[in-house]
């Protein structure tokens, strides 16, 4: 740290001389949004910076009578501002969104002076939130991870889901941050959609190699994601609803009347599925009025920011989210009910602080809770004697946390970052309540553990000269597990040399340590994921990561493209051992048993691969083609025999295409296609019949207390044995569909609106969900019986599916 501040001290006095800085906010006209990544640069040089987090920029020139800075933003106008530059300037600037003539950049290139080819940083994607709202939908419903599941590097999880897996890691290795919240449970409805509304978010970012040191704590990417402020001028709205689910979001002003612009406002948006309204009258149709049941999510943002002037500002936000399947059976005699619940609840409490014209700050208070359960509760009346039993099984985790951060610039060609983060989690892998007034027995275990994360960093944006950049940092984290305390050192280097003004050669290097791990359960397909944090006998895990490649603008063409080629490796990579679960759904009365560090096993695992990304920026065409080929392998001691496998998301080839075509300002047509190879699968090689000694092959199944529910069932008189090779040694069928969507807009006189017909599945491919061995007889054509095969049966769950959606903006 010292270092860090004798650098600053010797940087700012080498450059206090004669030179001044011209400091302020960048807002959206109209809104007064603060706008993110937004470059400030003097025309035709290399010298420029961008504003941060906060629409905050600094940069710092020599003296003259006349300064000319140019302010550009895809989508908006560029600002051209002369000035007279012979003190410390103080210059707050608008930019006007530009209506639909101007098509968005797309993907990774929002930023117009800052080339491809000119960023320092590699590995990085940035998704305007309106190119996300321009892509086919999924029932209706906009989704920002599944538009991050179209870039190379990110593989898809199972069809339809939401899940991102990227460059070999598992769910659990993305950091998903929003407005500085970890984000521990990303999807509704078992994985079909995410939990992000994108009416209210302002900014998407995707990191998947060369991380800065500003962010830790996982091992794969960061999905960092900003919610909108509010508008500042007037009252605007917008929302929507699909096949399955409505929103709304407002956004306006608090202010007294008569003045101009707030110094205040706020964003409230709200979304809620009706599934459990459409199928409530076809459970009815298909039981009697004493059963019922049903599925539905709700999620609910929110924001408020407060101006006190130029030096401070404030922003709370939050969001709450809840997940809730569950039915009820109720008769004279008896009754049931059970069901799972999850969900997760962010807050955030920010405050901004401009010491001078080159140091800005935020400090942060930061809380996330995320929570799963399963309850189940019988009762039954005898002999005016009524009985009950219920059973609640909980686990999550909750984090506080403090954080602060410091951007400084001292001139244009350093931008430094240092700052400091301490969490403090509360893990509970298992709270179960069992209650049981036929024996009068009434239980309850918690058990919770407290642990500390923290992380202290400095990193700078370096341009020595107008051929080299480069993002170089140090992280230096810390973990208190029970009696132990890990301290892991993480340099980070990302560089960028111009070999011509439209290229440039990229290379980096990140160490990362994940101190907390998610468990999935083996034997149920729900969103049974166990949070659990590193202990004396679970050592963190931990990746290193180099990536190479090119990075080429095509300028005349409108177009990009990108090479990379990567290698990591990851250690103390977790997972159950063979045939553990968190829970023993056959036996819950001793769930409280179970002990999830006895159960799990730790391995290490590696990835390589390359990844081509070509986009067209401008245009009414515009779009990407990825491509990504990669490898993803792991070994565990305790599985597999030992031996090397392919994790099931591990996939060869992944490919997407992606088009937007504006016919004109009122029609809009896209479509995506999507290929990859298919998961790596375990399933039964063979079946055989088996008379094992301590079994009586007469009796049926499931009589006998001490026939194994999986190895065994009854078959022709006998029992068959499944005979598993290899794990995950089966490839599913590969995996392929087409998208396409036709949207209508049109412009009222006091409001926008728009109808949308988008069709997933076009083709109608029958892609794999999951496998299933049946047996089935064959006959002869007298119809005479001749054997009875083992057939693999593909279970497809969505075919081709139409939706009609409408939404509206005022």
């Amino acid at each position: 740290m010292r270092l860090i501040l004798f650098f600053i001290l010797l940087t700012f006095s080498v450059y206090a001389q004669s030179r001044f800085t011209v400091s302020g906010y960048i807002r959206e006209s109209g809104s007064q949004e603060q706008l993110i990544g937004v470059n400030v640069y003097l025309p035709n040089t290399t010298t420029g910076t961008t504003s941060n987090t906060y629409g905050f920029y600094s940069i710092t020139l020599p003296a003259a009578d006349s300064v000319t800075l140019a302010f550009s933003f895809v989508g908006y106008g560029t600002e051209i501002r002369t000035v007279k530059l012979r003190s410390n300037l103080q210059l707050n600037v608008q930019l006007a969104a530009i209506g639909r003539e101007l098509n968005e950049v797309v993907v990774s290139g929002r930023r117009e002076a800052d080339k491809v080819s000119q960023m320092a940083q590699m590995s990085q994607i940035d998704i305007p939130v309106q190119q996300i709202k321009k892509i086919p939908a999924f029932l209706g419903e906009k989704d920002v991870l599944r538009v991050l599941q179209l870039m190379p590097g990110v593989q898809k999880g199972s069809e339809g889901q939401t899940g991102i897996y990227v460059r070999g890691g598992g769910p659990d290795q993305n950091l998903v941050i929003l407005d500085d919240a970890p984000v521990y449970n990303v999807s509704h409805l078992f994985g079909f959609f995410s939990v992000f509304n994108g009416d209210a978010l302002k900014s998407v970012e995707l990191t998947k190699g060369g991380f800065p040191a500003r962010f830790g704590g996982r091992l794969s990417s960061v999905v960092e994601l900003n919610m909108k402020e509010g508008n500042k001028e007037k009252l605007h709205g917008e929302g929507g609803g699909g096949l399955i689910a409505s929103r709304l979001t407002l956004e306006g002003p608090i202010k007294k009347k008569g003045v101009a612009v707030a110094k205040s406002s706020f964003l409230i948006s709200g979304r809620r599925t009706y599934l459990d309204l459409l199928a409530r009258p076809l459970i009815a149709a298909q039981t009697d009025d004493n059963t019922m049941g049903g599925y539905y999510f709700y999620d609910l943002n929110a924001k408020f920011n407060y101006d006190f002037g130029q030096k401070n500002k404030i922003y709370a936000s939050g969001y709450f989210g809840k997940d809730r399947f569950f039915f009820r059976e109720k008769n004279a005699s008896s009754g049931s009910e059970g069901g799972l619940n999850w969900g997760n609840a962010t807050g955030t409490l920010r405050w901004n602080h401009l010491f001078s014209e080159k140091l800005f700050s935020n400090a942060s208070l930061i809380f996330s809770n995320y929570k799963f359960q399963i309850y189940a509760k019988e009762s039954e009346r005898f002999n005016n004697t009524e009985n009950e039993f219920e059973l609640r099984y909980t686990s999550g985790v909750r984090d506080w946390g403090l954080k602060y951060d410091v951007d400084y610039f001292p001139n244009p060609q350093h931008a430094l970052r240092f700052g400091v983060v301490t969490t403090l989690h509360r893990f509970t892998p298992s709270a179960v309540v069992v209650k049981n007034s036929d024996i009068n027995q009434f239980k309850t275990e918690v058990e919770a553990l407290n642990n500390v994360e923290s992380g202290i960093y400095a990193e700078d944006t370096w341009k020595p000269n107008r051929w080299l950049k480069m993002n170089a940092g140090l992280r230096l984290s810390h973990f208190s597990a029970e009696n132990q305390n890990y301290f892991r050192p993480e340099p980070r280097i990302s560089t960028a040399l111009m070999l011509r003004p439209d290229l440039s050669f990229k290379a980096s290097y990140a160490r990362m340590n994940q101190y907390i791990h998610l468990l999935s359960n083996t034997g149920i397909g729900l969103p049974t994921d166990l949070w659990v944090p590193s202990t004396a006998k679970i050592a963190p895990q931990q990746s290193s990561q180099v990536a190479a490649g090119f990075a080429k603008d095509f300028e005349k063409q409108g177009l990009a493209l990108t090479f990379e080629g990567y290698y990591k490796t990851m250690n103390n990579i977790v997972n159950y051992k063979e045939g553990s679960s968190f829970l023993l759904i056959d036996d819950p009365s001793s769930a409280e048993k179970v002990r999830w560090d006895e159960n799990i096993t730790s391995g290490r695992g590696w990835s390589y691969g390359a990844e081509v990304l070509l986009q067209k920026k401008t245009g009414k065409l515009s779009g990407w083609i990825g491509y990504t080929l990669s490898w993803t392998q792991w070994k565990f001691a305790e599985l597999n025999f030992g031996q090397t496998f392919y994790p099931r998301y591990d996939r060869r080839h992944d490919l997407s295409v992606v088009g937007i075509y504006e016919f004109s300002p009122r029609i809009t047509l896209s479509g995506t296609w999507v290929y990859g190879t298919g998961n790596a699968l375990t399933l039964p090689q063979s079946n055989y019949l088996a008379y094992p000694h301590n079994l009586n092959p007469q009796v049926q199944y499931g009589q006998n207390a001490n026939a194994p529910s999986i190895v065994y069932r009854s078959f022709g008189g006998g029992w068959s044995v499944s005979d598993y090779g290899p794990k995950n040694s089966f490839r599913a069928e590969p995996y392929h569909r087409f998208d396409l969507s036709l949207q209508f807009h049109k412009k009222k006189r006091h409001h926008e609106r728009t109808w949308e017909l988008s069709v997933y599945n076009l083709y109608n491919r029958r892609n794999p969900f999951f496998y299933n061995l049946t047996s089935r007889q064959v006959f002869d054509a007298n119809g005479k019986y001749v054997k009875t095969e083992t057939v693999l049966q593909r279970i497809s769950i969505f075919p081709i599916v139409p939706t009609l959606s409408y939404n509206f903006k005022f």
